[in-house]
């Protein structure tokens, strides 16, 4: 059987925690790094690239939870990249988002953009839990140099496969990010030691569907793509933040998924 509910496993709490600690990770491997490393993970940033776009989203975030959208997302980025002490701004971007949490009302009525989506208040904070982790990834691998490993995470498993379930159900399936493959195929993304996996069902021309797969009650389904492994080192490959395998099949399919599954911010 597929799950249709809930849209999550985890709760306000655990989101809001997994958030928390990213943006500390995030804030310290940042300033080791230095703000004008290169990110190995975002070729084209540096840190202070980094570090500006997710203090904007950050602001961003935090001002749909208050109800007061911003509309010029694009100038609190360049607000952040002239600012005299970027971290110091990131800091109370950060602070802002979670009180903004603590804040909203749980019956919040606010704008969502993904498939799948919880309520607005779990929505955001979820959401914004995913964007700074993977986001802290980055600043992980500035400071090292490299994309970093699984192991030399703080990632949890649990937030892992929260976001391998946000990305495949939520982000995947959006026609904006242009999932098409030349040929129909189906992708089986089965976690190591986990009750969940999911069916990719990709197609020209349409958007990708995905099902989310009970382990406990039915039997997997076949796909013509296996991904396999644990939870974290699968959501760093997911999100194109872990270096591609070498061997074959891996190394082609997932050429193709870096190439082509694309996430934008909003």
């Amino acid at each position: 059987m597929t799950i249709s509910t809930p849209p999550t496993r985890l709760t306000l709490d655990e989101l809001g925690e997994g958030l928390g600690r990213a943006a500390t990770v995030l804030r310290a491997n940042a300033a080791a790094a230095g703000l004008e490393a290169p990110v190995p993970t975002c070729p084209e940033w540096s840190v202070r690239d980094l570090v500006a776009h997710i203090g904007m989203v950050h602001r961003w975030a935090a001002s749909q939870l208050r109800s007061t959208p911003v509309e010029d997302a694009d100038a609190l980025e360049r607000e952040g990249l002239a600012s005299p002490d970027l971290l110091g701004w990131f800091d109370d971007g950060a602070t802002a988002l979670l009180q903004a949490i603590v804040d909203a009302p749980d019956d919040l009525d606010a704008f969502v953009f993904l498939r799948e989506a919880p309520a607005p208040k779990v929505f955001w904070t979820r959401r914004q839990c995913h964007e700074t982790t993977i986001h802290a990834v980055d600043a992980l691998a500035a400071r090292l140099g490299r994309a970093p490993r699984p192991e030399e995470t703080w990632i949890s498993p649990a937030i892992a496969l929260d976001g391998i379930d946000e990305l495949l159900r939520g982000f995947v399936p959006r026609p904006k990010q242009g999932v098409s493959p030349e040929v129909a195929t189906t992708v089986l993304v089965c976690p190591d030691d986990s009750d969940v996996a999911w069916l990719l069902d990709l197609a020209p021309d349409r958007p990708a569907r995905t099902a989310r797969i009970d382990r406990a009650s039915e039997r997997l389904p076949r796909g013509e793509h296996v991904l396999t492994g644990p939870p974290v080192g699968l959501y760093l490959r997911l999100w194109s933040r872990a270096d591609p395998p070498t061997s074959e099949p891996a190394d082609g399919f997932e050429r193709w998924w870096r190439s082509t599954v694309t996430v934008t911010w909003r």
